[in-house]
């Protein structure tokens, strides 16, 4: 069944906010936080699920060990920013800027990257069973010992990026972009490359 994300409000919170006023007003009850403003801001470890954070300027915002489960970061402008070890499990992040992001032991199960932009993201050890990442940018991220079985890439951009060791059992790369990417000891034994272009620049059959 095809999953959307929740609908955004009408009225857009205030365009500039601090990270402590961001949790408080969270803690009071709010969600609708669309189109903030809120650059290298410290939100390690917040509880946040749920949250509406879609079309925000967060560059350079520490989430790490944070909880987004669930929240909405559709067209969200995050580069740079760090998420290692934060909960997105069936987050909203189709469109998401995510560019140069740190995102080693993030848990991104069921969640929606479609049309995300994860160039140069280190994905080190990052939990992604089921994940959407279909017509992802992924240009030269490290995957090295990712878990994504059951994911979808189809179409997605892994032009020099590091599988190493990742689990790939179950995961369609249909006409995915895999030039130059670095398939060292992964098992690609179970996964769909129909149309896939591999590492050495051939088209799958």
């Amino acid at each position: 069944m095809t999953r959307h994300p929740p609908p955004l409000m009408t009225e857009p919170a205030s365009s500039s906010i601090s990270a402590d006023e961001l949790f408080y007003r969270y803690n009071l009850g709010e969600r609708n936080f669309r189109g903030i403003n809120l650059i290298h801001g410290n939100l390690r470890g917040a509880k946040l699920g749920g949250i509406d954070l879609s079309r925000a300027e967060l560059v350079g915002t520490d989430f790490s060990h944070a909880v987004l489960s669930g929240a909405n970061l559709s067209e969200t402008n995050l580069r740079n920013v760090n998420l290692s070890h934060a909960n997105l499990f069936g987050a909203f992040l189709s469109g998401a800027n995510l560019f140069h992001a740190k995102m080693q032991a993030v848990n991104l199960t069921e969640a929606d990257l479609s049309g995300a932009c994860l160039a140069n993201v280190q994905l080190q050890d990052a939990l992604m069973h089921l994940t959407c990442l279909t017509e992802a940018n992924l240009q030269g991220a490290d995957l090295t010992g990712a878990r994504l079985c059951g994911a979808h890439l189809w179409k997605a951009n892994l032009c020099h990026a590091n599988l190493c060791g990742a689990d790939l059992c179950d995961v369609n790369l249909c006409e995915a972009n895999l030039y130059c990417a670095n398939l060292d000891t992964t098992d690609i034994s179970e996964t769909v490359l129909t149309g896939a272009i591999m590492p050495f620049g051939v088209s799958h059959e």
